[in-house]
């Protein structure tokens, strides 16, 4: 049954407008996105085979041009419209950082790096430098690989803060296996890096490691 002829209450769109986005599934707001959906299946039908398909939001919205436009019903037009909101997205969280308290809303750098590290595949780690109130002045990849004691060197953390003129930093990296559970070499290494910035009387503010579907603040954990 076409979407038009469901009551008005269960449309993605009139739910959306009556309730607001949070009342909304993945599969309704993605049917949104979509609009329509291929012969003998709605957009919402359409949403949720796909969210199926690619194993969740997540994972479809980082699939490659090539995976996502030979699902059935999609193509590079869709392709370009996802990317271009996806775009949005990211500059619209850096945007709201440079001009907000960061560690305010602890909520906002979480979904600020989760957007920003959707699409790395390997170990990340990364820096954001923040001003006297705490506000982004620069993202940074500082390391790329394997992200232990051994490859991540506080001097390097400590140059690029300097740099940046940061008057507080917060540092983050990924497990691309997903479990975002910290490492004893992760709390190892925010304790090196909390010392060796302390020295310049550079503050580190929180380090958050980033899995799929799942941000750990080690400030949060008292790991810091």
């Amino acid at each position: 049954m076409s979407i038009r002829k469901w009551p008005l209450d269960d449309r993605p769109r009139e739910k959306l407008l009556k309730k607001g986005p949070d009342a909304l599934t993945n599969a309704e707001l993605l049917a949104i996105f979509l609009r329509v959906g291929y012969q003998g299946v709605d957009a919402k039908a359409m949403a949720q085979s796909l969210l199926d398909q690619f194993g969740g939001l997540a994972p479809l919205l980082a699939a490659g041009k090539a995976d996502f436009c030979n699902s059935k019903g999609l193509g590079e037009a869709k392709y370009c419209q996802l990317q271009a909101s996806l775009e949005l997205t990211k500059r619209y969280l850096s945007e709201r950082l440079t001009v907000t308290d960061v560690f305010s809303s602890p909520d906002e750098v979480m979904d600020y790096l989760a957007v920003q590290m959707r699409n790395y595949h390997r170990e990340v780690f990364v820096m954001l430098s923040l001003d006297t109130k705490h506000r982004l002045i620069d993202f940074s990849e500082l390391f790329q690989g394997t992200i232990n004691s051994a490859s991540v060197y506080p001097r390097e953390v400590c140059k690029v803060a300097l740099q940046k003129n940061a008057a507080a930093v917060i540092v983050a990296h990924n497990h691309p296996s997903g479990n975002a559970e910290p490492s004893k070499a992760d709390i190892s290494i925010t304790k090196k890096l909390k010392a060796a910035l302390g020295i310049l009387d550079i503050k580190l503010l929180d380090h958050f490691v980033i899995g799929k579907g799942e941000i750990v603040s080690l400030g949060q954990l008292g790991k810091l």
